[in-house]
């Protein structure tokens, strides 16, 4: 953790005023290099007093994403977050991601952008990433699994997701098989997981995450009003964004560590009951292949187990999913 996260920490752990020589003390600087960090903390927008009788205060902080702060608010996670990035703008959080793993970096290492100029959804979709109206961020993973067993990842994803929207935004988004989370029936977040392996094993997993936070309706083009909504729209105020963005990463970091010990059966039977998708008829296009059915349930790898009106169990791991009425 970086000195202006652990400043920003100690702050947060001491509403009412922490004092430099305390600061100092417990980072092992001096009282002058505390001041100075406090100096570059205001001017990213921290709002933090001074005063002779309480120290050191935090009284207001910017709506933005800043990595230190990201970082002090999470505090320690056993893989996910411990390495945090920020970009004001960048083409795909997934691009640098995809750079970052090709140069060997750690798992866990998260990249945030306030703006993408070419975020993109599955199959090929673009995503549109207004700036500092969302969260779009990549993560880095190098599990111990089978490419089989990828899937996993997007269903432990889901669920996470869905945990913090509910503790951060009282809300209780729907899981829509295999990648996205509805409110109200529209589209309030997506994930796009892209995966480099071999025949056996996983190399890398990237976990591509965006999420419509605090956008007003007539902010959406009017095609996608119908089909897509944000948090501020559903809940009737202001998300804070930072807080959410370590909830949804302290979330990841609990079913990951689930998935990499094996307890995927408790993650999926948690999908299934957060899932708008199980019971319901669908229609699923792979390609140039579609499939009828009713949705039954995952199957231990993380599929799709859809029964088809001949009666035969259909094995989904990718396509297009429309829940049928």
């Amino acid at each position: 953790m970086t000195t202006d996260a652990k400043i920003l920490s100690a702050l947060r752990a001491n509403p009412g005023g922490v004092s430099g020589a305390q600061l100092a003390e417990q980072l092992a600087i001096s009282r002058a290099a505390i001041w100075a960090r406090i100096e570059e903390l205001r001017k990213v927008g921290f709002v933090i007093e001074a005063g002779p009788h309480f120290g050191y205060r935090l009284v207001d902080e910017p709506d933005a994403l800043l990595a230190d702060d990201l970082l002090a608010r999470l505090g320690e996670t056993k893989v996910i977050g411990r390495d945090i990035r920020v970009f004001e703008e960048t083409t795909s959080t997934n691009d640098v991601i995809e750079k970052l793993a090709r140069d060997g970096v750690k798992e866990g290492v998260v990249v945030f952008a306030e703006s993408q100029t070419k975020g993109r959804g599955r199959l090929g979709r673009k995503w549109l990433s207004p700036t500092h109206k969302g969260l779009w961020f990549s993560v880095l993973l190098r599990p111990d699994l089978r490419p089989q067993e990828a899937t996993q990842l997007t269903v432990a994803s889901a669920i996470a997701l869905r945990r913090a929207i509910k503790t951060v935004a009282g809300l209780p988004a729907e899981i829509k098989w295999p990648n996205d989370l509805l409110l109200g029936g529209k589209k309030i977040a997506g994930i796009l997981t892209e995966m480099s392996a071999e025949v056996d094993r996983v190399r890398h997993v990237i976990l591509g995450i965006g999420v419509d936070v605090n956008q007003d309706a007539d902010e959406f083009p009017a095609e996608l009003r119908k089909i897509a909504t944000s948090l501020k729209i559903e809940a009737g105020e202001e998300i804070h964004r930072a807080e959410l963005a370590t909830e949804m990463l302290r979330e990841l970091d609990f079913d990951y560590a689930r998935i990499c010990g094996g307890k995927f059966s408790r993650v999926a039977d948690e999908w299934e009951a957060g899932c708008a998708t199980i019971g319901k008829k669908v229609s699923v296009q792979m390609g140039a292949r579609l499939v009828r059915g009713g949705a039954e349930s995952l199957d231990d790898d993380g599929a799709l187990l859809v029964r088809t009106e001949h009666g035969h169990l259909e094995r989904v791991i990718g396509g297009d999913v429309t829940l049928e009425k």
